[in-house]
């Protein structure tokens, strides 16, 4: 946002001109400062209420099923390691009304046995399509190309509750030579079918009368305390009450329309989260460091060096005098240098900021790993105050 200087020009002419002249740049002065102070107020920061909780019970429920993919190009299971593949296509060829002898056994190598995962939305009704997810748990090198056949999806109930069908999307490809090598980009033993279930039973209801309850995504005693207020001024005193930390009641109406209408006011109320936990975050297989915004050092001093073992290998002839009675040998050597890089001490003062710390890190040139050696000295020592969590 930009501002615009306006001139005064006092008229000599009427004697109140002056004053006037005055009163208008105070006025623009506090004009200018109440902009101000609106672009860095809390609630330019505030989230909705449906970013940051989520009622409780409105939730999808993971379904899976198992089928079969057909129509591959010879990359299909090998039925003699996966026989369930050969079974499963013998019962379904039974259904159908075609009998196999007992004791024939297909080689199959356009067929593969697969696992089906979709996720029920709430408020899901008989007809609409849901996304599904197929992945191969047999041998099959490959699923491009396939086309699954009709299977059920069932709950955790044992319901069935969607069928799947349809052609395979698989965003991976392979070739193979006929000397055994191989060339594989992304993953050809998964694919998604978009819209490949249709929803045959309606998820189970969670939208029934009574109060109702807001879960928090984090669990924060302020954030529901601040949820609780900004409900009750929008909607009244009574219409929220924080239980805990991560819920709260909402007195909602019973009736169906009027319900919908109450929780869509909810869900547009918007609260400024309390500010997060002070905590540094270091994945311990990646060597990242996330340190968070809140963090604090007390006044530490800090060096931080590396070691360097180097060995060096060679050989080194060893030929005897002349006339000596000896044999000329190969004799190994070996070398080893240790190198110990020059470090620096610096000071982290008391209630440094997140930029600060920062800052001085990079000063000493530290590595990510260094970095963790160094904040976990320093919880050690006291002087890191916030939660140290590896993952």
């Amino acid at each position: 946002m930009s501002f615009k200087s306006t001139r005064i020009v006092p008229v000599p002419a009427h004697p109140s001109a002056r004053s006037h002249g005055r009163r208008a740049r105070v006025l623009l002065l506090g004009l200018a400062l109440t902009c101000v102070a609106a672009l860095v107020s809390p609630w330019a920061h505030a989230e909705r209420v449906k970013d940051i909780a989520r009622f409780e019970g409105v939730r999808g429920n993971p379904l899976i099923g198992y089928g079969l993919v057909v129509g591959l190009n010879g990359s299909g299971d090998q039925t003699s390691q996966a026989p369930f593949t050969v079974q499963s296509l013998k019962t379904m060829l039974d259904r159908l009304g075609v009998t196999v002898p007992p004791n024939v056994n297909p080689q199959l190598k356009n067929v593969a046995a697969v696992a089906i995962q979709a996720e029920l939305p709430a408020f899901a009704r008989p007809g609409q399509n849901i996304d599904i997810t197929v992945s191969s748990i047999g041998n099959a090198g490959s699923l491009r190309g396939g086309a699954l056949l009709m299977a059920p999806l069932r709950g955790a109930d044992g319901e069935v509750y969607a069928i799947a069908q349809g052609n395979l999307v698989v965003g991976g490809f392979g070739a193979q030579g006929q000397d055994g090598s191989r060339v594989t980009v992304n993953i050809t033993s998964a694919g998604r079918i978009p819209n490949g279930a249709i929803v045959e039973r309606p998820s189970p209801a969670a939208f029934t009368g009574g109060p109702m309850m807001l879960n928090l995504h984090s669990a924060d005693f302020t954030t529901a305390q601040r949820v609780a207020d900004a409900i009750n001024a929008r909607l009244g005193p009574g219409t929220a009450s924080a239980m805990d930390a991560g819920s709260i009641a909402i007195d909602a109406p019973s009736e169906p329309s009027s319900r919908t209408a109450f929780l869509a006011s909810i869900e547009s109320v918007e609260v400024t989260p309390a500010d997060a936990a002070a905590k540094v975050v270091i994945n311990s297989r990646t060597g990242t460091v996330v340190i968070g915004a809140q963090v604090r050092v007390s006044r530490a001093a800090v060096t931080h060096g590396s070691l360097t073992v180097t060995v060096s290998e060679r050989a080194a002839v060893s030929q005897p005098e002349a006339l000596a009675a000896g044999e000329t040998v190969v004799v190994p050597r070996s070398d080893v240098q240790i190198t110990e890089e020059e470090s620096r001490m610096f000071v982290f003062e008391g209630g440094v900021s997140l930029e600060e710390i920062v800052r001085a890190v990079n000063l000493v040139g530290a590595a990510p790993g260094d970095v963790v050696a160094i904040l976990e000295a320093l919880k050690q020592a006291g002087a890191l105050h916030a939660e140290l969590e590896v993952i």
